[in-house]
């Protein structure tokens, strides 16, 4: 059984799919710091000040502390119940800078992938030019012999 196991993990999909989630794990962790460190601090300070990640809509008061909390971890201190719509915010345009990123990935993958030949199935006569199928052998507009050519 420890050799079969050694086989299966051992095969080129099982360590191409785990470096994939290797790598798509790192990625996503620094596209994640891109968007939260990079991005949306001025497109909020372009807002007028706004910290997404502390935009929240409050459904119903703590108990421990009266409202208004001034960030997300203020109103879940108090026990308060809370929709985090800035965190939803963040959360989309990460999803989107990854689909992209994929996108170009595989965009790029396939423009150097060969492209599969395919075999003509036509070829011009000798004697008249004119198109005919590969296996012929005789010319049906010329009527010329093709194995002679």
């Amino acid at each position: 059984m420890l050799k079969e196991f050694k086989a299966f993990v051992m095969r080129g999909n099982v360590l191409d799919l785990a470096v994939g989630i290797i790598i798509g794990a790192s990625f996503g962790t620094i596209v994640k710091s891109l968007v939260d460190d990079v991005i949306m601090p001025p497109i909020g300070l372009a807002l007028g000040n706004v910290d997404f990640a502390n935009l929240f809509l409050l459904l119903k008061p703590g108990l421990k502390a009266p409202p208004p909390y001034a960030t997300v971890a203020d109103a879940q201190a108090a026990g308060a119940v809370t929709i985090n719509y800035g965190n939803f915010v963040n959360n989309v345009v990460t999803f989107i800078i990854v689909a992209l990123a994929v996108f170009l990935i595989v965009r790029v993958a396939n423009r150097l992938k060969p492209q599969d030949a395919v075999a003509p199935t036509t070829k011009d006569c000798p004697y008249c030019r004119m198109a005919i199928p590969v296996a012929a052998t005789r010319c049906p507009h010329c009527t010329s012999d093709l194995k002679a050519a």
